[in-house]
Protein backbone atom coordinates (compact mmCIF):
# COMPACT_ATOMS: atom_id res chain seq x y z
CA UNK A 1 0.00 0.00 0.00
CA UNK A 2 1.37 3.29 -1.21
CA UNK A 3 0.85 6.79 0.53
CA UNK A 4 -1.06 7.70 -2.84
CA UNK A 5 -3.78 5.68 -1.95
CA UNK A 6 -4.41 7.30 1.68
CA UNK A 7 -7.19 9.70 0.94
CA UNK A 8 -6.94 12.46 3.57
CA UNK A 9 -10.73 12.99 4.87
CA UNK A 10 -11.90 16.55 4.98
CA UNK A 11 -8.76 17.85 3.32
CA UNK A 12 -10.46 21.41 1.80
CA UNK A 13 -12.62 21.88 5.60
CA UNK A 14 -9.51 20.72 7.48
CA UNK A 15 -7.26 23.54 6.18
CA UNK A 16 -9.86 26.04 6.41
CA UNK A 17 -10.63 25.28 10.43
CA UNK A 18 -6.67 25.77 10.61
CA UNK A 19 -6.27 28.77 8.92
CA UNK A 20 -3.27 28.04 7.39
CA UNK A 21 -1.20 30.44 6.67
CA UNK A 22 2.53 30.92 5.28
CA UNK A 23 5.12 30.76 7.55
CA UNK A 24 2.96 29.01 10.35
CA UNK A 25 4.12 26.25 12.74
CA UNK A 26 1.57 22.87 12.40
CA UNK A 27 1.81 19.93 14.13
CA UNK A 28 0.20 16.80 12.44
CA UNK A 29 0.04 14.88 15.76
CA UNK A 30 -1.40 12.09 13.43
CA UNK A 31 1.13 11.54 10.34
CA UNK A 32 -0.52 8.31 9.03
CA UNK A 33 0.60 8.88 5.03
CA UNK A 34 0.77 12.74 5.65
CA UNK A 35 -2.20 13.91 3.01
CA UNK A 36 -3.27 16.36 5.17
CA UNK A 37 0.40 17.43 6.13
CA UNK A 38 1.50 18.20 3.12
CA UNK A 39 -1.01 20.02 1.95
CA UNK A 40 -0.62 22.13 5.13
CA UNK A 41 2.82 22.51 3.59
CA UNK A 42 1.87 23.58 0.65
CA UNK A 43 0.21 26.35 1.86
CA UNK A 44 3.24 27.57 3.10
CA UNK A 45 3.25 26.02 6.51
CA UNK A 46 5.77 24.63 8.78
CA UNK A 47 4.85 21.10 9.60
CA UNK A 48 6.05 19.01 12.59
CA UNK A 49 4.05 15.21 12.10
CA UNK A 50 3.68 12.80 15.00
CA UNK A 51 3.23 9.33 14.50
CA UNK A 52 3.89 5.58 16.31
CA UNK A 53 3.42 3.70 13.77
CA UNK A 54 6.93 2.92 12.06
CA UNK A 55 5.59 2.65 8.08
CA UNK A 56 4.22 6.02 8.70
CA UNK A 57 7.46 7.80 9.93
CA UNK A 58 9.15 6.08 6.74
CA UNK A 59 6.78 7.58 4.31
CA UNK A 60 7.42 10.92 5.84
CA UNK A 61 9.36 11.80 2.37
CA UNK A 62 10.15 15.87 2.88
CA UNK A 63 8.03 16.15 5.92
CA UNK A 64 10.15 16.48 9.68
CA UNK A 65 8.52 13.55 11.51
CA UNK A 66 8.63 12.18 14.43
CA UNK A 67 8.44 8.46 16.07
CA UNK A 68 5.99 9.15 19.21
CA UNK A 69 2.07 9.22 20.39
CA UNK A 70 0.47 12.51 20.65
CA UNK A 71 -0.61 12.06 23.97
CA UNK A 72 3.16 13.31 24.22
CA UNK A 73 2.54 15.84 21.54
CA UNK A 74 4.06 18.79 24.26
CA UNK A 75 7.32 16.70 25.35
CA UNK A 76 7.91 15.99 21.52
CA UNK A 77 7.15 20.30 20.58
CA UNK A 78 9.83 21.33 22.83
CA UNK A 79 11.94 18.29 22.47
CA UNK A 80 12.21 19.89 18.30
CA UNK A 81 12.31 23.42 19.96
CA UNK A 82 8.40 23.75 19.13
CA UNK A 83 7.28 25.78 22.23
CA UNK A 84 4.04 27.85 20.54
CA UNK A 85 2.52 26.85 17.44
CA UNK A 86 0.03 28.21 15.43
CA UNK A 87 -1.95 24.88 14.63
CA UNK A 88 -2.32 21.48 15.54
CA UNK A 89 -4.68 18.33 13.60
CA UNK A 90 -5.55 15.16 15.00
CA UNK A 91 -6.98 12.70 12.36
CA UNK A 92 -8.18 9.95 14.37
CA UNK A 93 -8.99 6.27 13.80
CA UNK A 94 -6.84 3.87 11.61
CA UNK A 95 -5.28 4.32 8.21
CA UNK A 96 -6.13 2.83 4.81
CA UNK A 97 -2.68 1.52 4.94
CA UNK A 98 -3.28 -0.32 8.20
CA UNK A 99 -6.84 -1.16 7.61
CA UNK A 100 -5.73 -2.77 4.30
CA UNK A 101 -2.45 -5.00 5.59
CA UNK A 102 -3.82 -8.12 6.49
CA UNK A 103 -0.61 -8.72 8.73
CA UNK A 104 -1.41 -5.69 11.25
CA UNK A 105 -5.05 -6.91 12.10
CA UNK A 106 -7.08 -4.10 12.41
CA UNK A 107 -9.95 -5.28 9.70
CA UNK A 108 -12.23 -8.95 10.03
CA UNK A 109 -12.19 -8.63 6.42
CA UNK A 110 -8.52 -9.76 6.06
CA UNK A 111 -6.94 -13.16 7.51
CA UNK A 112 -4.44 -12.18 9.45
CA UNK A 113 -2.91 -12.13 13.12
CA UNK A 114 -5.30 -10.15 15.74
CA UNK A 115 -2.38 -7.55 16.57
CA UNK A 116 -4.19 -3.94 15.74
CA UNK A 117 -1.28 -2.43 17.46
CA UNK A 118 -0.49 1.10 15.87
CA UNK A 119 3.08 0.64 17.37
CA UNK A 120 4.15 -3.28 16.47
CA UNK A 121 7.11 -3.00 18.74
CA UNK A 122 5.52 -2.65 21.92
CA UNK A 123 2.37 -3.23 24.20
CA UNK A 124 0.16 -5.92 24.38
CA UNK A 125 -1.77 -7.50 20.76
CA UNK A 126 -5.68 -7.33 20.44
CA UNK A 127 -4.99 -11.47 21.07
CA UNK A 128 -3.14 -10.84 24.67
CA UNK A 129 -6.26 -8.88 25.72
CA UNK A 130 -8.73 -11.41 24.21
CA UNK A 131 -6.99 -14.09 26.09
CA UNK A 132 -5.54 -12.38 29.22
CA UNK A 133 -8.94 -10.23 30.12
CA UNK A 134 -11.37 -11.62 32.58
CA UNK A 135 -15.13 -11.71 31.20
CA UNK A 136 -15.83 -8.52 32.82
CA UNK A 137 -12.93 -7.08 31.69
CA UNK A 138 -13.77 -7.99 28.08
CA UNK A 139 -17.44 -6.60 28.54
CA UNK A 140 -16.05 -3.63 30.15
CA UNK A 141 -14.17 -2.82 26.76
CA UNK A 142 -16.45 -3.63 24.58
CA UNK A 143 -19.07 -1.44 26.25
CA UNK A 144 -16.65 1.50 26.73
CA UNK A 145 -14.87 1.61 23.67
CA UNK A 146 -17.45 -0.22 21.67
CA UNK A 147 -20.95 0.47 22.77
CA UNK A 148 -21.54 -2.90 21.98
CA UNK A 149 -24.95 -3.82 23.37
CA UNK A 150 -24.37 -7.70 23.23
CA UNK A 151 -21.31 -6.54 25.48
CA UNK A 152 -22.01 -8.81 27.88
CA UNK A 153 -23.30 -11.76 26.07
CA UNK A 154 -20.08 -11.60 23.63
CA UNK A 155 -17.47 -11.17 26.81
CA UNK A 156 -19.24 -14.46 28.63
CA UNK A 157 -19.61 -16.41 24.92
CA UNK A 158 -15.32 -15.56 24.10
CA UNK A 159 -14.01 -16.51 27.99
CA UNK A 160 -15.73 -19.55 27.76
CA UNK A 161 -14.37 -20.81 24.26
CA UNK A 162 -11.57 -19.38 25.11
CA UNK A 163 -10.69 -21.19 28.15
CA UNK A 164 -12.24 -24.38 27.34
CA UNK A 165 -9.70 -24.35 24.23
CA UNK A 166 -6.80 -23.43 26.64
CA UNK A 167 -6.66 -19.93 25.73
CA UNK A 168 -5.27 -20.24 21.81
CA UNK A 169 -9.34 -19.89 20.45
CA UNK A 170 -9.14 -15.95 18.95
CA UNK A 171 -5.70 -15.86 17.73
CA UNK A 172 -6.46 -14.54 14.21
CA UNK A 173 -8.83 -11.37 13.04
CA UNK A 174 -11.16 -14.45 11.32
CA UNK A 175 -11.41 -16.68 14.62
CA UNK A 176 -12.99 -13.60 16.40
CA UNK A 177 -15.29 -12.58 13.94
CA UNK A 178 -16.38 -15.82 12.87
CA UNK A 179 -17.69 -16.59 16.51
CA UNK A 180 -18.84 -13.10 17.08
CA UNK A 181 -21.33 -14.03 14.40
CA UNK A 182 -21.93 -17.68 15.32
CA UNK A 183 -23.12 -16.44 18.79
CA UNK A 184 -24.87 -13.11 17.91
CA UNK A 185 -25.97 -13.47 14.52
CA UNK A 186 -26.09 -11.11 11.50
CA UNK A 187 -28.85 -8.56 10.96
CA UNK A 188 -28.52 -5.37 8.66
CA UNK A 189 -25.98 -4.49 6.62
CA UNK A 190 -23.25 -3.85 9.69
CA UNK A 191 -21.06 -6.64 10.30
CA UNK A 192 -21.62 -8.26 13.85
CA UNK A 193 -17.75 -7.76 14.71
CA UNK A 194 -17.60 -4.01 14.02
CA UNK A 195 -17.85 -2.78 17.60
CA UNK A 196 -15.82 -5.50 19.35
CA UNK A 197 -13.06 -4.86 16.82
CA UNK A 198 -13.11 -1.51 17.40
CA UNK A 199 -13.18 -1.64 21.01
CA UNK A 200 -9.98 -3.92 20.60
CA UNK A 201 -8.31 -1.36 18.43
CA UNK A 202 -9.07 1.06 20.82
CA UNK A 203 -8.08 -0.47 24.51
CA UNK A 204 -4.84 -1.70 22.92
CA UNK A 205 -3.56 2.08 21.70
CA UNK A 206 -5.27 3.80 24.49
CA UNK A 207 -6.99 5.89 22.17
CA UNK A 208 -9.19 7.51 24.54
CA UNK A 209 -6.16 8.28 26.87
CA UNK A 210 -3.64 9.28 24.31
CA UNK A 211 -6.38 11.92 22.78
CA UNK A 212 -7.39 13.17 26.30
CA UNK A 213 -3.48 14.40 27.33
CA UNK A 214 -3.29 15.35 23.36
CA UNK A 215 -5.61 18.04 24.13
CA UNK A 216 -4.66 19.01 27.60
CA UNK A 217 -1.66 19.53 26.61
CA UNK A 218 -2.05 20.55 22.99
CA UNK A 219 -3.92 23.36 23.63
CA UNK A 220 -1.36 25.11 26.08
CA UNK A 221 1.13 25.04 23.05
CA UNK A 222 -1.16 27.00 21.06
CA UNK A 223 -0.71 30.98 20.51
CA UNK A 224 -2.98 33.20 20.78
CA UNK A 225 -5.00 32.94 17.53
CA UNK A 226 -3.73 28.96 17.23
CA UNK A 227 -6.27 26.82 16.02
CA UNK A 228 -6.89 22.80 17.08
CA UNK A 229 -8.82 20.77 14.68
CA UNK A 230 -9.80 16.82 15.24
CA UNK A 231 -11.41 14.30 13.20
CA UNK A 232 -13.05 11.94 14.67
CA UNK A 233 -14.51 8.38 13.51
CA UNK A 234 -16.91 7.04 16.26
CA UNK A 235 -18.85 8.46 18.76
CA UNK A 236 -16.48 7.78 22.38
CA UNK A 237 -13.66 10.13 20.87
CA UNK A 238 -16.05 12.83 19.36
CA UNK A 239 -17.78 13.23 22.53
CA UNK A 240 -14.31 13.66 24.44
CA UNK A 241 -13.61 16.51 21.61
CA UNK A 242 -16.78 17.96 21.89
CA UNK A 243 -16.62 18.14 25.75
CA UNK A 244 -13.07 19.72 25.74
CA UNK A 245 -13.88 22.34 23.34
CA UNK A 246 -17.55 23.13 25.38
CA UNK A 247 -15.03 23.43 28.65
CA UNK A 248 -13.00 25.62 27.27
CA UNK A 249 -15.19 27.39 25.75
CA UNK A 250 -16.61 28.02 29.01
CA UNK A 251 -19.65 30.39 29.70
CA UNK A 252 -20.29 33.84 31.17
CA UNK A 253 -22.76 33.53 34.26
CA UNK A 254 -24.62 36.35 36.09
CA UNK A 255 -23.63 37.46 39.27
CA UNK A 256 -25.49 37.92 42.73
CA UNK A 257 -24.51 40.99 43.30
CA UNK A 258 -24.42 42.16 39.67
CA UNK A 259 -22.52 41.96 36.74
CA UNK A 260 -20.95 38.95 35.12
CA UNK A 261 -18.36 36.31 35.03
CA UNK A 262 -16.55 34.06 32.30
CA UNK A 263 -16.05 30.56 33.94
CA UNK A 264 -14.52 27.78 32.01
CA UNK A 265 -11.30 25.48 31.77
CA UNK A 266 -8.34 27.08 30.14
CA UNK A 267 -6.53 28.19 28.25
CA UNK A 268 -9.98 29.85 26.61
CA UNK A 269 -10.92 29.11 23.65
CA UNK A 270 -13.68 29.67 21.39
CA UNK A 271 -15.74 27.79 18.57
CA UNK A 272 -14.53 27.50 15.34
CA UNK A 273 -17.48 25.16 13.78
CA UNK A 274 -20.69 25.53 15.70
CA UNK A 275 -21.00 21.88 15.24
CA UNK A 276 -19.29 18.96 13.65
CA UNK A 277 -18.60 19.40 10.12
CA UNK A 278 -19.51 15.99 8.20
CA UNK A 279 -18.04 15.52 4.43
CA UNK A 280 -20.28 16.02 1.57
CA UNK A 281 -21.49 13.58 -0.30
CA UNK A 282 -19.52 13.29 -3.57
CA UNK A 283 -16.52 12.93 -0.85
CA UNK A 284 -18.14 9.54 1.07
CA UNK A 285 -18.72 7.90 -2.99
CA UNK A 286 -14.99 8.75 -3.45
CA UNK A 287 -13.80 7.44 -0.50
CA UNK A 288 -16.53 5.48 1.75
CA UNK A 289 -14.55 5.66 4.68
CA UNK A 290 -14.57 8.72 5.09
CA UNK A 291 -18.75 8.33 5.84
CA UNK A 292 -18.21 8.68 9.59
CA UNK A 293 -15.54 11.56 9.77
CA UNK A 294 -16.81 14.39 12.24
CA UNK A 295 -14.22 17.82 12.27
CA UNK A 296 -14.48 19.84 15.31
CA UNK A 297 -12.07 23.28 15.30
CA UNK A 298 -11.97 25.47 18.28
CA UNK A 299 -9.18 28.55 18.61
CA UNK A 300 -7.35 29.86 21.29
CA UNK A 301 -8.11 33.30 22.34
Amino acid sequence: MTAALHIPVLLRETLDALAVKKGGRYIDGTFGRGGHARAIAERGGEVLGIDRDDEAVASAGGIKVVKGRHGDIAAIAAANGWNEVDGILLDLGVSSPQLDGAERGFSFMREGPLDMRMDRSCGATAADIVRDESAEGLERIFREYGEEPNARRLARAIAAERDRKGGAAFETTSALAEFIVATIGRRGAKHPATRVFQALRMAVNDETGELSRALESGAKLLAHGGRFAVITFESVTDRIVKRFFAAHAGRVESLQQGGAEWRGEEPRMRPVTRRALRPRAAETVSNPRARSAKLRASERE
